[in-house]
């Protein structure tokens, strides 16, 4: 099972939960599978994912909204930008979960190599201090992801999924930045 199949079978999973997307192939791919306006396709900003639903998730706790807030995010991203996991640790935001699609590959450049295939993402989660880790391996069957099982607990939640590198011909999401930030904004309104 490659990304496009996580990340269908989360969605189908969601209702209105607020998604945030990694760059490139995982958003094209969202887009492709369930456009909705609760989902935030990133565009430009690798390794921001998680620091922008890191945000989200806190506005939306601070204006007393318990709505939940998934960023599907990636294994080369997280490793652009590990402060992230630091400060949403130190954060505590009880409405987060961190959906970290691990396929070893910097998929929207080529598919070259990370070092995820050295590391274990879900031990330095761990070592950080995040009490829910979760690991999945999906690389065969993407049954064994259950996202609704983890909506009623409380964040910062990390979920783990590793899976087979690989693009599919997904298509260009026909929405300017501006059409994706204001759609996702009037649906935070809601």
């Amino acid at each position: 099972m490659k990304r496009y199949d996580v990340i269908k079978k989360i969605i189908e999973d969601l209702d209105e939960e607020l998604v945030i997307s990694n760059i490139g192939f995982p958003s094209r791919e969202l887009f492709g599978i369930c456009d909705r306006p609760q989902n935030f396709y990133m565009s430009g900003s690798m390794g921001m994912a998680t620091p922008i639903a890191l945000g989200l998730s806190l506005a939306l706790e601070t204006n007393d909204n318990d709505r939940k807030v998934i960023v599907i995010d990636g294994d080369g991203s997280l490793l652009m930008n590990f402060g992230e996991l630091v400060t949403v640790f130190a954060q505590q935001p009880k409405n987060l979960i961190i959906t970290l699609i691990d396929n070893e590959a910097y998929g929207s450049t080529g598919s070259q190599q990370t070092y995820a295939s050295k590391i274990n993402l879900s031990d330095i989660a761990s070592t950080i201090g995040f009490s829910e880790v979760y690991y999945v391996d999906a690389r065969n069957n993407v049954d064994n992801i259950d996202i609704t099982s983890l909506l009623d607990k409380d964040g910062p939640i990390f979920l783990h999924i590793k899976t087979n590198a690989g693009n599919t011909s997904a298509p260009i999401i026909d929405l300017t930045p501006s059409q994706i930030k204001n759609r996702f904004m009037n649906e935070i309104k809601k």
